[in-house]
């Protein structure tokens, strides 16, 4: 109710109106797993002003239905299982190989030069890959700049990912990592995530 008050009170405004109606149709149109806030994020004309040239007319990850940076790489986009407020890629030099399965929630923000991999090479032989596959993420999750994230890592819900972490095992729901003295520190979170994203009116 307090919503629709703020809505009908709020002055008109003709960009205002092309964003949430013309631009908002046309990020549907090329990226239909395009699942964000309509207020409060990026502006719909914003999205379409950052990645569609490069992505779509000059065909950098042309074939991915979310926003990726020209500067990144998504491999095997269609073994990628994601949730809503998440485009694996849109970030600038995020590198992903998702052939090994990559499973992320809701609300999952990856920062830049993050590398995601989810298959490796056998070490005895590389034209194999080696038997431990996949990567799973859980929901409302942040992923710092530069981490690693290797096969077989399953990351819980409500963990924030410092920078240049490297992440190999599995990681606890509620918990920040960091970096140590030549290993990871995970630290429990003491608070819930604040944030209800299901709230949220979606693109």
């Amino acid at each position: 109710m307090v919503e629709e008050e703020w809505t009908k009170n709020k002055p008109f405004s003709f960009l205002g109106w092309m964003d949430q109606n013309l631009f908002r149709w046309l990020v549907k149109l090329f990226y239909p797993q395009y699942k964000r806030p309509r207020e409060g994020y990026m502006k719909h004309y914003k999205v379409l002003y950052d990645y569609i040239f490069m992505q779509k007319i000059m065909g950098f990850n042309r074939r991915v239905p979310w926003p990726v940076d020209f500067r990144s790489k998504v491999r095997g986009w269609r073994c990628i299982q994601k949730g809503i407020m998440c485009d694996p890629g849109d970030s600038p030099g995020v590198y992903i190989n998702a052939f090994g399965g990559l499973k992320l929630g809701d609300n999952v923000e990856i920062a830049p030069n993050v590398t995601i991999v989810t298959t490796n090479h056998n070490k005895y032989d590389q034209r194999k890959t080696s038997p431990k596959k996949g990567v799973e993420i859980g929901s409302n999750v942040w992923v710092g700049a530069n981490s690693v994230i290797l096969p077989g890592s399953k990351i819980g819900d409500e963990v924030t990912i410092g920078a240049g972490c490297v992440i190999s095992g599995e990681i606890p729901s509620k918990s920040t990592v960091t970096r140590g003295d030549g290993s990871i520190k995970i630290i429990p979170k003491t608070r819930d995530y604040e944030w209800d994203i299901y709230q949220e009116k979606l693109t």
